[in-house]
């Protein structure tokens, strides 16, 4: 099933995509890196940024790849590019 989740970009992310959120429609289950190309497929730009980007998925980090991600309506997704933080505790704190 469809649902709606609210993606937020952040730093290079947010310059490449030229936004800075927006929604998009995505599977209840998605993996983190199926994820990341629907992204790239709506904003091809970001794939400068491949091997530098985690995702947040309610403030829970995930790397690129096959982790399955249980998405909710209305859930918020975070485009976090490392190249600036050294760690996820400079980000969150």
């Amino acid at each position: 099933s469809l649902l709606q989740v609210l993606v937020l970009y952040f730093a290079k992310s947010a310059e490449l995509a030229e936004v800075r959120s927006e929604n998009i429609t995505v599977p209840h289950q998605v993996t983190s890196l199926q994820l990341w190309q629907e992204l790239v497929r709506k904003h091809p730009r970001l794939a400068a940024i491949r091997d530098q980007v985690v995702l947040a998925v309610r403030q829970e980090y995930a790397s690129l790849g096959d982790e399955l991600l249980i998405l909710h309506p209305g859930d918020e997704v975070a485009v976090i590019p490392l190249s600036g933080a050294s760690s996820f505790a400079d980000i969150y704190g």
